[in-house]
């Protein structure tokens, strides 16, 4: 597939390669999308062992990324919390090369959702607010997905295409249910809230992703 040109990359191609890439997004890419990327990757390293997802690749930038910069603090107390790892995280403002190659963006909020739609590159069927993934995730009977001991990246991408699917059907009760407010500059109190928050989120996601339950 050949990208359209837009900011950051011209001409830029890219085929899949047997991965699917999941891209979480907030504001400065310091506090929601760095929590929101590790305890994804902590549970998919839960749930599927050391291979970290067969092919599932797990990531995060921001709208108005710090480049370069460390998350929060706060944010890592919460990973601790769950038992995430945060360390090596460097933040990236996103570009259009991150959009492209993503195969499923969940953001923060209906804003950064529509910012990432508005780069192009027919990012629109696979790109969601997390909590709205949530809920559509959770109307999928996940006897119509692959069965994951064929390969969860084949699941995953057909996971992707059902909620796409349901968008227009299954609203949210209200606007505010699909979003993930930003902790940034609050008490380590509100992190772990929020933390909470994302956390309770992302738990059916996973489990649709690998077909594998929460270890209670």
């Amino acid at each position: 597939m050949t990208a359209p040109e837009g900011r950051g990359i011209a001409g830029y191609a890219y085929e899949h390669d047997g991965t699917f890439r999941i891209l979480h997004v907030s504001t400065g890419n310091v506090c929601r999308s760095p929590i929101t990327e590790r305890l994804t990757r902590h549970a998919l390293g839960e749930r599927l062992g050391d291979g970290l997802g067969r092919g599932l690749i797990v990531e995060s930038a921001g709208t108005w990324g710090h480049e370069g910069a460390p998350m929060e603090t706060n944010a890592e107390l919460v990973l601790a919390d769950f038992g995430a790892d945060h360390s090596g995280f460097v933040g990236r403002e996103l570009l259009d090369e991150h959009v492209i190659r993503a195969d499923l963006v969940l953001t923060a909020t209906r804003d950064h959702r529509a910012q990432v739609i508005s780069m192009g590159h027919s990012a629109g069927l696979r790109t969601f607010t997390l909590k709205e993934f949530t809920r559509l995730v959770r109307a999928i009977d996940p006897a119509t997905l692959p069965d994951p001991r064929d390969g969860v990246v084949d699941r995953a991408r057909a996971l992707v295409r059902a909620a796409a699917a349901l968008r227009g059907w299954l609203l949210a009760p209200s606007a505010e249910a699909d979003e993930v407010n930003d902790p940034y500059g609050a008490p380590i109190t509100v992190f772990r809230s929020i933390g909470d928050e994302i956390q309770e989120a992302l738990d059916p996601v996973v489990t649709a992703l690998t077909g594998v339950p929460t270890r209670r």
